[in-house]
């Protein structure tokens, strides 16, 4: 819910993804004086995050955008884990969370559409302003204020607001600012993700809308947003990108997931490093880190543009402490040191159990998983409990 500001404060969000745009509308709403700096010139259409957990949904009908995403999206009442060759090993059902939450669904639709619906959002609040082909590329703080450089049309400027918060993405121009490090690793193997708008329900009925399918050769996720399937395949070390993004490849792989007479209709692929990396502090006296500037992970699971916006929910909440005269820089100090934690014990040691589930290739142990996943779903109190965790809901409700 808004929280009322006794004092409204000048801050600066450098990242209009979603975010820095979330963050923007919830202090917009409080009172706060805010301005968002990108350095596109207009906002991303990346093909990138599409879930909306139900934890997320929860947090965001504060912020009016939930209809919208009702709207425009997918409601997903249930996902799946799969092995390629044995084929379903446990459906997971979130109506079993019913009576824990307003939402007991996913929504897939791209994160594009959420920073569209909040940007004419922001329109109405006077307070508020998107500044675009605009890039933060330092920040620090000096004496009660936090002083920034931004650069626009090729000129370099500093500017000054009570903070600053880095919501620019995993290469944050100013967290490498400030010197604070980005330690992780890098995951040995490459993804490819090709969309297509083949409706593999109409001959594959029995999988959901979010479908992750275990193999030791070929593990690989389904997902479907409102307008496309994506489908995600790991590559091998020695896979050369560009031959792994043919044509002809993609048609290989996809006609490994069902033998189709023809090829499948591709709108596009990408190849990418996945890395799972949490910055050494998310905080440095008044400037903040968000999202990915603070934290990135594997995307199994569809936890990390989740994690990023509960960073931007948490620190509304610190600007709102601070606005009624609490101490803003202890205040932030809090937040890196809570949020840090979620990241490092909750949403990367989940994303790495699931990566490496879905790539086990001992015969014993993958036969151990699917027991254990079938006994999960045979068990009503286990299965809402898996739920509750994979959903990030577990946290919230124990808040």
């Amino acid at each position: 819910m808004p929280h009322p500001s006794q004092t409204p404060l000048e801050i600066a969000i450098a990242g209009a993804g979603p975010v820095g745009m979330t963050l923007a509308l919830g202090l917009a709403m409080d009172g706060h004086n805010v301005t968002v700096h990108e350095e596109l010139d207009g906002l991303s259409t990346e093909s990138r995050a599409s879930t909306f957990h139900p934890s997320t949904l929860e947090e965001l009908a504060a912020y009016g955008v939930v209809e919208d995403l009702e709207r425009e999206g997918l409601r997903v009442p249930d996902y799946q884990y799969r092995d390629r060759r044995e084929g379903l090993i446990a459906r997971l059902d979130f109506s079993l969370i019913r009576g824990l939450t307003k939402f007991p669904y996913r929504i897939q639709v791209e994160q594009s559409y959420l920073t569209r619906v909040i940007l004419g959002k922001l329109a109405a609040h006077p307070n508020a302003t998107v500044r675009f082909g605009s890039k933060v590329t330092a920040a620090r703080t000096v004496g009660a204020r936090a002083e920034y450089t931004v650069v626009r049309a090729g000129a370099a400027r500093t500017e000054t607001a009570d903070y600053v918060v880095a919501a620019d993405g995993a290469s944050s121009a100013v967290r490498k600012s400030l010197g604070i490090g980005f330690e992780g690793m890098t995951y040995p193997e490459r993804y490819i993700v090709a969309s297509t708008t083949f409706e593999f329900r109409e001959v594959m009925p029995d999988i959901s809308w979010v479908n992750y399918i275990s193999d030791p050769d070929e593990w690989l996720l389904m997902l479907r947003t409102p307008h496309y399937w994506r489908i995600m395949f790991p590559l091998g070390p020695d896979e050369d990108d560009d031959r792994a993004s043919s044509s002809a490849e993609i048609q290989r792989r996809l006609h490994g997931v069902h033998a189709l007479d023809g090829d499948f209709p591709v709108l596009h692929t990408t190849v990418y490093r996945v890395h799972q990396r949490v910055a050494d502090t998310y905080a440095a006296g008044r400037i903040a880190l968000a999202g990915d500037a603070a934290h990135i992970n594997n995307p199994l699971g569809g936890l990390g543009m989740n994690s990023g916006l509960f960073d931007a929910f948490a620190l509304r909440a610190a600007f709102a402490e601070a606005a009624a005269g609490a101490d803003g820089v202890a205040l932030l100090a809090k937040y890196a040191e809570q949020q840090r934690d979620i990241s490092v014990e909750y949403v990367g040691a989940q994303t790495d159990r699931n990566w490496k589930q879905l790539r086990e290739s001992d015969p014993q142990r993958r036969r151990a998983q699917a027991m254990r996943m079938r006994d999960i779903v045979a068990d009503p109190e286990a299965h809402r409990r898996f739920l509750l965790r994979s959903s990030m809901l577990e946290r919230r409700l124990a808040a």
